[in-house]
């Protein structure tokens, strides 16, 4: 498929999918105004590329003249893979335990999976209950990365940080206290880097 948006091009084009499943895609004012553009032509200049490479078609001529070219393709099925705490330690699952409806322009890497998360503790960092994290099996982690790990068979995701005989495991939430772990420690494993946070349109966060 065309080539890859850029970071912005994506939540635009996030946005008129999201505005087409409610019924009509946005208007240029209506895009300009959700995203704080002052100047309708920097709009035109993000459509314009999206349009160039292949997600949309524009009729210049119409007020809400942007025809999304993806129809078919806008959400694929994905499985969810277990469940994992972002405040204490959850049972994780065997098998799949859901599936979700991801949308195409959801970037998920080589040997990816998804998560859902559970608790409060990741609140500071806009990590909410309910959302699913992506994580990638694949990436040596580094201070700071969030990470999905393995403690004494139940799963959790937190931020990560390495010290001279421990793991510290930290929240984004004042009301938690780092789990820490000893590098021995024979029940701890990470199974990934935490590489995207994807929340459906309709959850409503609380």
């Amino acid at each position: 498929m065309a080539r890859e948006l850029t970071n912005i091009q994506k939540k635009i084009l996030e946005f008129l999918i999201e505005r087409k499943t409610k019924g009509s895609v946005p208007t240029l004012a209506e895009i300009a105004g959700f995203f704080g553009y002052k100047n309708r032509a920097t709009v035109q200049q993000h459509l314009q590329a999206i349009e160039s490479k292949g997600f949309i078609k524009r009729n210049p001529k119409i007020s809400r003249g942007i025809e999304l070219t993806i129809e078919d393709k806008f959400f694929i099925p994905r499985p969810v893979l277990g469940e994992v705490a972002a405040g204490n330690p959850l049972t994780i699952y065997p098998d799949s335990i859901d599936t979700v409806e991801l949308p195409t322009i959801a970037r998920m890497p080589q040997d990816s999976f998804l998560l859902r998360v559970k608790g409060d503790s990741l609140k500071d960092a806009y990590i909410f209950s309910g959302d699913l994290v992506i994580v990638n099996p694949n990436i040596e982690p580094g201070d700071g990365h969030f990470v999905a790990a393995i403690l004494d068979d139940a799963a959790v995701v937190k931020r990560f940080f390495r010290r001279k005989n421990r793991i510290e495991l930290r929240s984004e939430n004042p009301e938690y206290e780092p789990i820490i772990i000893e590098r021995t420690h024979p029940n701890f494993k990470i199974v990934g880097v935490v590489v995207g946070v994807y929340r459906s349109m309709d959850k409503k966060v609380g």
